[in-house]
């Protein structure tokens, strides 16, 4: 049986969202990932903004799905973004050239093996508040909302450890 995670729904903010992508370098070549991507934002400005080739969302919530559809939609993307229902625990993940999450500590603590088993090296992985713990960051940026401070985490796969 798989693990079936219980993160809460927090909207990741704009900025961060956008300082994910930029940390992250998302260009016309990269294949994005958004484990639990909530109401879309991430994969929809990853394609709009910063031109990423493809945009994979993956969320388990029924409502979520509904409205990252519908954002999708909204914002002109369909060709380019893929909303997913289902537990990111299943989905393959190798084509991936970045993944994002903002998930939990041990939830990632759990995603570590599936990512290194999955993901190719030179793959970036980007995670908002919670760190991989055990791998050694690329880069650790503090981002401000105007409401709190951020924390951002870079990790290169075959440069983390």
């Amino acid at each position: 049986m798989t693990y079936t995670p219980h993160v809460p729904y927090v909207p990741t903010p704009e900025p961060v969202v956008r300082k994910m992508l930029e940390i992250a370098k998302v260009g016309p070549e990269d294949i994005v990932y958004d484990l639990g991507c909530g109401d879309g934002r991430i994969v929809i400005t990853a394609a709009k903004e910063f031109n990423a080739k493809k945009a994979v969302g993956i969320d388990i919530n029924d409502e979520r799905i509904k409205e990252a559809l519908e954002n999708v939609k909204k914002n002109g993307v369909e060709g380019k973004v893929i909303i997913e229902k289902g537990n990111f625990f299943d989905v393959d993940l190798s084509e991936a050239t970045v993944v994002t999450m903002f998930l939990l500590t041990n939830v990632n603590e759990m995603l570590k093996p599936k990512l290194e088993k999955e993901l190719k090296p030179g793959t970036r992985v980007v995670s908002h508040e919670f760190e991989m713990r055990g791998w050694t960051p690329k880069e650790v940026v503090k981002v401000e909302d105007g409401n709190m401070n951020h924390i951002v985490y870079l990790y290169v796969i075959g440069e983390h450890k």
